[in-house]
């Protein structure tokens, strides 16, 4: 069985509409012709050089990750370039490009959405919620009992797949957590939201020094929560079989695979 990439297309953005996006996202049809025959799809987080080849390898005629190859403006897509590079491979071998990145961010089953299921957290509802109700960046909840912070990170190191830089915490191993907000990948744009201060802890990814620190400072003066800091990709990565098995059922007949291969960038960690 085929569909056409427009009507495929087409299935993609009622699962996860384009109208959920933030505004400066790229998601949607990188290449490909629309009119194209489409039986398989093969799914990762990122488009890189070992996932473009696994794509082109297990025969796929569309190539759907979740972060847009062309999320900042490019001027050349020469194949001295990466980008320009897999775009030419890809399209060589047939297989368009497709991003479902913030609009698969926001709905319910999207990424946030299934860590805060995978830890069970209950009542949760968005941090910022879209104009759909029950969508919208992030997700906050409440734990069923309260658990340290530090059986927590130990819960996320199991829960998420192994990466160099495993998990980092801000806080005090044994300090009591409940109330649980998260983002999965980049979110420390949330730091200062009010349903983030006033949870236990914040797990998210990319946190870097000045705002962690900030956070953590402030939490001192008037309250705030412990940090916890996972791969980006790993905290991305738990949403591809969910989404695996939605594109399966709206799709019967096409061949849906899911890429295993790790595409965080941390290749290894040295201590003292």
């Amino acid at each position: 069985m085929s569909l056409s990439l427009a009507e495929v297309t087409a299935v993609v953005h009622e699962l996860w509409p384009l109208s959920g996006a933030e505004s400066w996202d790229a998601s949607g049809l990188v290449s490909g012709d629309p009119a194209g025959d489409i039986s398989s799809i093969h799914l990762a987080v990122d488009a890189v050089s070992d996932t473009v080849d696994e794509a082109i390898d297990v025969g796929a005629d569309l190539f759907l990750v979740h972060h847009p190859l062309l999320l900042r403006g490019v001027t050349t897509v020469a194949e001295d370039r990466y980008k320009g590079a897999l775009l030419a491979r890809l399209i060589r071998a047939n297989c368009a490009l497709l991003a479902a990145h913030t609009n698969a961010d926001v709905v319910a089953d999207g990424v946030s959405d299934i860590l805060a299921q995978r830890l069970q957290l209950q009542n949760s509802q968005p941090i910022t919620e879209s104009s759909e109700p029950g969508t919208g960046i992030g997700r906050v909840g409440r734990l069923a009992r309260p658990v340290t912070l530090g059986h927590l990170a130990r819960v996320l190191a199991d829960l998420l797949p192994a990466t160099a830089s495993g998990v980092r915490v801000a806080g005090d191993y044994a300090q009591e957590v409940q109330v649980v907000s998260l983002c999965g990948g980049a979110g420390d744009s949330l730091l200062a939201h009010p349903l983030v201060v006033g949870s236990d802890v914040y797990v998210t990814s990319d946190l870097r020094h000045h705002p962690a620190s900030e956070a953590r400072e402030q939490a001192k003066v008037s309250g705030g929560p412990a940090l916890i800091d996972v791969s980006h990709w790993a905290s991305e990565w738990l949403w591809l079989d969910t989404a695996a098995a939605q594109l399966r059922a709206a799709l019967p007949g096409i061949s849906i695979t899911v890429s295993d291969l790790r595409t965080d960038p941390w290749d290894f960690v040295v201590m003292h």
